[in-house]
């Protein structure tokens, strides 16, 4: 692949492996944070160079990837007085990464296209793990056209890229994403508090159910830990707890009724109120456990 001028925005525990796989693939990367200190640490690490704003960042950039944190950022990042879009030359070409809502994928599209640049709303999924692995799961919404010429710089980190549809579609299918995980974890964190309190040997129980219907991504991968009661690690309940709102506040939109996801909110309320805001989302376990508190 040709090498291209890119620029990546927020290097967080999932932007700092993403843009480290697009210098790795020979990209010339620059980067920016809202901490420079990590931004220097970057590029100690990958080369390259920082910068100090977001349109700095991206002035030269043919492409310009970003992930942070929620709507308020992504609005700052990319369409402030500093942003990336303030930088951008047209043709070039804007993605974020971010899980944020539909409503500010599509704002930031148009003031994209009123400067003639393009935009695709990419959130991931795959947590830190498949940031670092780059096998990521990329669900994209945008115009075809900008799709092609992004995929396959997308691809450095990621084992699927798709086009969901037209601007908003990428953060609609992460909703659904984050709707589903909501109930199998709390189904997951049920089965074994059941397990555990009905004398059985959790391990092994999940050696068997692993192997039939019952079986997913988070029975295979963080079930042994619930179990150890280890939830220092992966994709934190207060992040969780933001990407349910935004599912929430769509719901209430688009009149569908989600039930079982709006109880699972609660119950990571109450796994924040048990002090766990930074812990795994499997953490869901602690509330059964410990009812009383939270």
């Amino acid at each position: 692949m040709t090498a291209r001028s890119l620029a990546f925005l927020g290097l967080g525990v999932m932007g700092h492996p993403m843009a480290g796989h697009l210098a790795a693939a020979g990209h010339r990367v620059t980067v920016y944070n809202r901490t420079p200190a990590k931004a220097a640490q970057w590029v100690a690490r990958h080369g390259g160079r920082s910068a100090a704003t977001p349109a700095a960042a991206a002035a030269d950039a043919d492409l310009v990837l970003m992930c942070v944190g929620n709507d308020d950022d992504v609005r700052a990042v990319a369409a402030g007085p500093d942003g990336a879009l303030a930088g951008m030359r047209p043709g070039a070409i804007l993605v974020d990464h971010t899980t944020a809502s539909a409503t500010v994928a599509r704002e930031i599209h148009a003031a994209a296209a009123a400067r003639g640049v393009g935009f695709l709303d990419a959130p991931v999924s795959g947590g830190q793990a498949g940031a670092e692995n780059g096998t990521l799961t990329i669900m994209v919404g945008g115009e075809p056209a900008v799709f092609a010429a992004a995929e396959a710089t997308l691809g450095h980190y990621a084992r699927a890229v798709t086009l969901m549809g037209g601007p908003g579609s990428g953060q609609l299918t992460k909703m659904v994403n984050q709707i589903c995980i909501a109930g199998l974890v709390q189904a997951l964190a049920e089965g074994l508090n059941f397990a555990n309190r009905a004398g059985l040997d959790a391990l092994r129980v999940l050696d068997v159910i692993g192997k039939g219907a019952a079986q997913s991504w988070q029975m295979d991968n963080r079930g042994r830990t619930m179990v150890a009661d280890q939830y220092d690690f992966g994709f934190a309940v207060d992040w969780m707890r933001k990407d349910l709102g935004i599912c929430l506040a769509e719901a209430r939109a688009n009149g569908a009724a989600l039930p079982v996801t709006a109880l699972v909110d609660q119950f990571y309320a109450r796994v924040q109120g048990q002090g766990g805001g930074r812990w795994d989302t499997s953490s869901l376990l602690r509330a059964l456990q410990e009812p009383g508190r939270g």
